[in-house]
């Protein structure tokens, strides 16, 4: 029966679907009964109180299938999960309680220790960056928890509108686990397709549900950038050590990941820069993050979700055609275009206020 599964990877995702459809109505009455709610403030747009612990039954319903499928990797990926586990539970602490953020950086360490120190998966290798191959153990071990701590947070700001969050989780995930499964790299890939149906069922609760409305919360949206996290590094690595065919093999692979991942990342970069030139925290929140500037221009939630996707596409498809290419020149004209496109929406909002304004 795995075997059959395993040929037919499609119904993975469908078994992780399933789970999931059915324990978000018991995930959004406990939230209600417990009260973990978002109550409509002048940073949020909805109506009415929203649980906010999405996460949970992404977690839940993520882990289950992936043990029904890969059970007997259990003793080999103990420590991965224990930091999935623990990523989610400072997530959903925050919701909750609202941690500091130092606090929460605390608890992503903490989660990072069980990923990068005890199962031991991290960047070893920098592909030729700088003219450095491989690094040693202290190098490598700064360098995986700055990576880590950077993809946790870029995701977690990210999630700001119905369905951004969760939508660029599945284009992500269905990256990676093509690539991985096309590899032989089974059980990697198994862990992409369980999260795309897990993500996919929470997806269609937070766009179109009504009543049954969730948000991700930081219990998801933390959960969503340890496991990319967890992805980026398997990706350098075995392209680092030629562990794929040749016909997979990236030679630009840490450029491919930051390609792929370009709209949490270069969004977060920008919103930095941002606040800090207004003597601001980047921690501060505010509303210039890319899904703001496309509200202001007349989208909707869905509208704009479905721009940024389709934009993702694109930056996927630069990663995949730049696989090769030097390092550099795939950074470059990844972030070349990321800012173009800033540039002539910012032109398109400019427009539109000074078009108001002289009416």
């Amino acid at each position: 029966m795995q075997d059959f599964f395993l040929s037919h990877s499609y119904l993975i995702g469908l078994v992780s679907f399933l789970l999931g459809w059915l324990g978000m109505p018991l995930v959004i009455r406990i939230a209600k009964a417990k009260g973990f709610v978002v109550r409509p403030n002048k940073r949020m747009s909805h109506t009415g109180e929203v649980p906010n612990i999405g996460g949970l039954n992404i977690c839940f319903s993520f882990i289950l299938s992936y043990l029904l499928f890969e059970f007997n990797q259990l003793d080999q990926n103990q420590f991965f999960l224990i930091g999935l586990f623990a990523i989610m539970a400072v997530g959903f602490i925050d919701d909750v309680l609202v941690l500091t953020p130092l606090a929460k950086l605390i608890g992503e360490t903490l989660a990072g220790i069980a990923l990068i120190g005890f199962a031991d998966l991290r960047i070893t290798h920098l592909h030729g960056l700088f003219g450095i191959g491989e690094i040693g153990i202290v190098p490598s071990y700064l360098i995986s928890f700055f990576i880590l701590i950077a993809i946790i947070n870029a995701v977690n700001l990210i999630d700001g509108i119905d369905g951004l969050a969760s939508g660029l989780g599945i284009l992500y995930c269905l990256f990676f686990a093509t690539y991985f499964g096309l590899a032989g790299d089974t059980s990697w890939s198994i862990l992409g397709i369980c999260m795309i149906g897990a993500l996919a069922v929470f997806f269609i609760y937070n766009v179109f549900g009504r009543r049954g409305k969730i948000f991700m919360g930081d219990s998801g949206s933390l959960l969503l950038g340890y496991l990319l996290t967890a992805f980026v590094f398997h990706l350098c690595e075995v392209n680092a050590y030629g562990e794929v065919p040749a016909w997979l093999h990236m030679q630009a692979a840490p450029a491919v990941s930051i390609c792929v991942l370009t709209i949490p990342i270069f969004d977060t970069i920008r919103v930095s820069i941002t606040r800090l030139k207004k003597h601001r925290s980047p921690f501060q929140p505010d509303k210039n993050h890319i899904h703001h500037l496309l509200l202001s221009t007349g989208l909707n939630h869905l509208q704009t979700t479905c721009v940024l996707l389709s934009v993702s596409v694109l930056f996927i498809g630069l990663a995949i055609l730049g696989c090769n290419w030097n390092m550099w020149v795939l950074l470059i004209v990844d972030f070349s275009l990321a800012t173009i496109l800033t540039l002539l929406l910012w032109r398109v909002i400019n427009k539109k206020l000074y078009g108001h304004a002289e009416h």
